[in-house]
């Protein structure tokens, strides 16, 4: 495969030494040696044979696939204004673990057809260590006659997963194409994007490449395969949301026959440089919680900040808290779970402990930097399934015998730039502000906290490891899990002996902060079941809907963005759900329709008995709904409403909206959200009136008046748009509704 001159440098920048490519540590310096292979994105373009080294430093390994000699250098990035096709690389970069992430450009010679090669880190790409061969992941459809039937619908579960989002930046067709549509062990993953011509496909599509898979899928997911297929065809399941609803249900029924056993240790230590240790974790450090005999197992990892302002009240509160409210929720039998209101639950449990710090910060009068908070990130395994919740950067690594990867995106200045498709990650963390917090637990009112929930299917034994920045700092996880987490995974290594020996990898690397770790050890069991699961495929409303519905459309949330931070009540405890679904919707219609007839009632008798009200009201008139109705904010954005945008937002197709656009909201999509937590808005841009006191913005050419488009909520917050108030002036006609039987939705990311 490789070229016997090529080497690998140390990337120590006090080092670079030149190592064989066998070596896994440098010779000299002992510092480990990335192997950082890249995906080169060409037409079928030859860059050269194995062997052969391309600007001084990428070696080609395989026709596509060239190894980074140097990886402790800087990568050459293209102009972002210039070149259109990476955006969608880095505006997906919350999905990363499916859709491979910008590493630079190869500048190839003035005589090559293509100036300049596309690289593409961490591709789905396998190492055999004895022979040093490379080769790809195997391709879905070769893989899927050897997988088990959890394994099989698992890949289809995160392909459903990925439908919406990737569909939303025009390249939904990667879902569709066979060749770069990859498998790593458990996971999904591509090789690159394929962008979408002018037609995207639909639902339909998936289902007729869905039906190719039934001659193939296990006996206990044969028949169920084949409805779900048939109905993507024929238009039955027409969302993603219900695709997933319907999977999650198949899911379930296969996820009685895996048998979970898990292990649970935390370690934290205050670090050779600091006073005091503002960390925090769950189970207390050095504790080894099993389940069973254990009913639940969590853990937390904080990571307390304000220093001796007291990050570490902050740490001890969000865990005292979230413990509480997690010990409500998992009293509920699995079997009446439902997935998006656990997520939903979890979210409130993290901003119920954001507002009791914010609340001591409040009564204390902290301000600006003087108030303590904290960052956050958790594990919750139930069944056959993970949910990891984080803010901050604090982060969450799943590590398989397959590979080491991260599933949470930090809440800071550089992911927020890639996430906006502003800038590459390598180049954004060069920044003097990249690390800086956009978001942490304690810093404000819960309608301004936008914590990321997530949730992962398992089939096969995994360690997760949450982590404060104290060991993440660095890639010194990337570094060592090979040598320090695997081992677990192979039965050479106690759980135990390996959380210590991270924490003395974090003190003696890194040692600049406290370091706190917490190892999930899940372990699985599983036999393929004698009975043959059906699918069920559920109505056209999303749980999402169903839970806003029996929540209520006004209920207050927990601040008010004028107000201090509203107090929690010692034990306040987490709603449960205990009632099927196929209840709910039924006994909301009947109250609905009772509300409905008895307020008619009423009206009628008023109308006939109380006299026409006074043209000059009172002073003491009840006040009307515009006048209490509560402030317009991007956090319970609804349908009608009018945003206007600050900066110029880039969207598919190389068109954009200009700055000082006016659109009005259509609704949003989808709904639950997805794991990222990001979500599309739905919009219209505005038709001028002649009533609007000043005229409409000037749109890109191919940008009707008119034209709905759609854009992540999480880049319409970045771009500085605001929403106007009830009654202010634009030039947007009224009328937009929210659909029926459905209220406004006030998702946030």
């Amino acid at each position: 495969m490789e070229n016997d001159a090529a080497t690998l440098q140390c990337p120590h920048e006090n080092c670079q030494a030149a190592n064989p490519l066998t070596h896994k540590f440098c010779q000299r310096c002992s510092t480990p040696l990335p192997k950082n292979y890249l995906w080169a994105v060409v037409d079928n373009q030859s860059l050269g044979s194995p062997g052969k080294i391309l600007a001084d430093r990428y070696l080609i390994v395989d026709k596509f696939v060239l190894l980074d000699t140097k990886p402790g250098l800087l990568t050459l990035t293209p102009e972002l204004e210039n070149l259109q096709i990476p955006r969608a690389y880095l505006r997906l970069i919350p999905y990363r673990l499916h859709v491979p992430q910008v590493h630079g450009v190869l500048p190839l010679t003035k005589n090559s057809p293509q100036p300049e090669v596309l690289l593409l880190e961490k591709p789905p790409v396998m190492v055999d260590d004895t022979t040093q061969q490379v080769h790809l992941g195997s391709e879905l459809t070769s893989a899927w006659r050897d997988a088990t039937s959890m394994r099989q619908l698992n890949w289809l579960w995160q392909i459903a997963h990925l439908w919406q989002p990737l569909a939303s930046e025009g390249v939904v067709s990667s879902l569709l194409d066979s060749y770069v549509l990859r498998t790593e062990g458990s996971l999904v993953r591509l090789l690159e994007l394929r962008f979408d011509d002018a037609t995207s496909p639909k639902l339909p599509q998936l289902g007729e490449f869905w039906q190719q898979l039934v001659a193939n899928a296990k006996p206990a997911i044969g028949e169920f395969l084949n409805r779900i297929s048939l109905s993507l065809i024929e238009g039955e399941i027409h969302s993603s949301e219900q695709l997933i609803t319907a999977l999650d249900r198949g899911l379930a029924e296969l996820g009685r026959s895996q048998t979970p056993t898990i292990k649970i240790i935390t370690k934290t230590d205050t670090g050779p440089s600091r006073q005091r240790n503002e960390d925090a974790c769950s189970p207390p450090s050095g504790t080894l919680v099993s389940k069973p005999p254990q009913p639940t197992a969590l853990a937390i990892v904080c990571d307390g900040i304000g220093g001796h302002e007291g990050g570490n009240v902050a740490s001890n509160l969000a865990i005292e808290t979230i413990q509480q409210q997690v010990q409500q929720l998992t009293k509920v039998p699995y079997d009446h779970i439902d997935p998006s209101l656990l997520l939903n639950d979890l979210e409130k449990a993290v901003a119920m402990a954001n507002d009791k710090i914010s609340q001591r910060n409040d009564s204390e009068n902290r301000q600006g930097r003087q108030r303590m908070g904290t960052t956050l990130v958790m594990a919750l395994p139930v069944a056959h399934e993970m949910y990891i919740t984080h803010v901050g950067d604090s982060r969450a690594y799943w590590i398989t015998r397959q590979g080491c990867y991260q599933v949470t995106l930090d809440d800071d200045v550089a992911s927020r730039e890639v996430r906006l498709g502003y800038a590459i990650y390598r180049e954004a963390v060069q920044q003097s502000s990249a690390g800086s917090l956009v978001q942490a637990l304690g810093m404000g009112p819960s309608t301004s906290l936008h914590p990321t929930s997530a949730r992962f299917m398992l089939d096969e034994d995994a360690v997760f490891l949450l982590t404060s920045d104290g060991l993440s700092d660095f890639d010194r996880v990337e570094e060592y899990w090979e040598t320090e987490i695997l081992p677990i995974l192979l039965g050479e290594a106690n759980i135990v002996n390996v959380a210590d020996r991270l924490v003395e990898i974090a003190n003696s690397k890194n040692g600049h902060d406290n370091v706190t770790v917490a190892l999930v050890h899940y372990q699985v069991q599983y036999w393929e079941p004698e009975i043959t699961i059906k699918a069920i495929i559920p109505e056209s409303y999303s749980a999402k809907t169903v839970d806003l519905a029996s929540r209520g459309a006004n209920t207050p949330v927990l601040t008010s963005p004028n107000q201090k931070t509203q107090v929690i009540e010692e034990n306040q405890p987490a709603k449960t759900r205990q009632l099927p679904l196929q209840w709910i919707v039924p006994l909301l219609f009947v109250l609905a329709a009772g509300t409905g007839g008895f307020i008619i009632q009423q009206l009628r008798l008023k109308s006939t008995s109380q006299p026409p009200i006074a043209s000059n009201p009172t002073p003491t008139q009840t006040p009307t709904v515009a006048a209490t109705e509560p402030p317009r904010t991007l956090a319970n954005l609804a349908s009608g409403w009018v945003i206007q945008t600050t900066k110029e937002i880039p969207l598919a197709n190389n068109q954009s909206l200009p700055p000082k656009s006016f659109l009005q909201v259509i609704g949003t999509n989808p709904s639950p959200k997805p794991p990222s937590g990001d979500f599309l808005v739905r919009m219209q841009v505005c038709t001028p009136t002649p009533a609007s006191s000043q005229p409409p913005a000037p749109s890109k050419p191919g940008l009707k008046p008119g034209q709905e488009v759609s854009i992540q909520f999480s880049q319409l917050k970045g771009s500085g748009a605001s929403v106007l108030q009830s009654g202010a002036a634009n030039t947007c006609k009224s009328g937009i509704q929210p659909p029926a039987n459905q209220p406004p939705d006030t998702s946030q990311t």
